[in-house]
């Protein structure tokens, strides 16, 4: 006797997506003596017309991934890169109006900043250069992010940034909360409050009649209100920090619908000094690294749709 003699239910392709990750591009613009660096990782993800490949092994409709690592390279010298957002925009529109299988592409583009380096004019007269201005250090903080997705008519370009480490070694308290037999933590008066920065946050430029935002700008300016909020609230909670942080965007960038952040609590606690006989007046701290709390939001303009994932983890 068959115990189950019901068919197999057939089996489905789901989303799918395919093209070249991390593809490391420099670009250096030579203005005479005067030499700038843009320092990009782009990752390329097509999808579309693409059941034949999963089934049959047809690669009929597959354009290379290492096509797209080429188009990269080209786009670099072809079309400049201006900004990651305007590099981005000139890569998923290729792909998606150039092929015809291909439907939606999403280029995800993090940059690399780099600094000159200052150099003294004694110095530089004694090497024999009158005024150096090719030598660059990278700045060892955050790195710049943006997505670009396109699918042929509408654009969702969400930018960002990950790793801004900030801290505030006062104006920050911690009290009132509920307490239960588990609670050991004591209410905080007067505590240090640092995280490390990961904010995401979505245009509405979303078609090509609108007029696209100046995108450098953009990011320079978000990132000064961001932070200029860090350290103007007063704080009783991270939560209300990163609340203030995100409305000050929205509130003076009018290109900027949504954004949401991903705050880990980088927690210091006091060192208990007693035993050396010494009083530790808000002075030496034991930074602990893990675990550590872990604060997420996202802050709208009234009237608009959250649409940044709420796990931001691969984006």
């Amino acid at each position: 006797m068959t115990v189950n003699s019901r068919p197999a239910r057939p089996v489905i392709l789901g989303q799918n997506q395919y093209g070249k990750a991390e593809n490391r591009v420099v670009k250096i613009t030579r203005d005479g003596a005067t030499h700038h660096i843009k320092d990009l990782n782009v990752s390329v993800a097509l999808s579309g017309d693409m059941d034949e490949v999963h089934y049959s092994g047809s690669n009929a409709n597959v354009l290379p991934t290492d096509t797209t690592k080429n188009t990269v390279f080209a786009f670099a010298k072809e079309h400049g890169i201006e900004s990651a957002e305007q590099f981005g925009i000139h890569l998923a529109r290729h792909f998606v109006t150039s092929q015809e299988p291909i439907h939606r592409a999403r280029i995800r583009i993090e940059e690399y900043a780099w600094e000159r380096i200052a150099t003294s004019d004694a110095n530089s007269r004694f090497i024999g250069a009158d005024e150096v201005k090719h030598s660059f250090v990278r700045k060892g903080q955050e790195t710049r992010l943006t997505q670009i997705t396109y699918d042929g008519e509408r654009w969702e370009v969400v930018s960002g940034l990950k790793d801004l480490v900030v801290m505030n070694s006062t104006n920050s308290e911690f009290w009132g909360y509920v307490k239960d037999k588990y609670t050991t933590l004591q209410e905080a008066y007067d505590r240090i409050l640092a995280t490390q920065v990961s904010a995401r946050w979505r245009f509405n430029w979303t078609d090509d009649e609108q007029k696209a935002p100046n995108w450098e700008k953009s990011y320079e300016q978000t990132r000064k209100h961001m932070l200029q909020a860090f350290a103007e609230t007063y704080s009783l909670s991270l939560q209300q920090t990163l609340y203030q942080m995100g409305a000050r965007i929205i509130n003076n960038r009018s290109e900027i619908d949504e954004v949401r952040f991903s705050l880990p609590n980088k927690h210091h606690f006091l060192v208990d000094l007693e035993p050396f006989g010494l009083k530790n007046d808000n002075e030496v701290y034991f930074a602990a690294d893990r675990p550590y709390g872990l604060i997420e939001a996202t802050i709208l303009r009234d009237g608009c749709e959250a649409r940044i994932p709420v796990d931001m983890t691969n984006l």
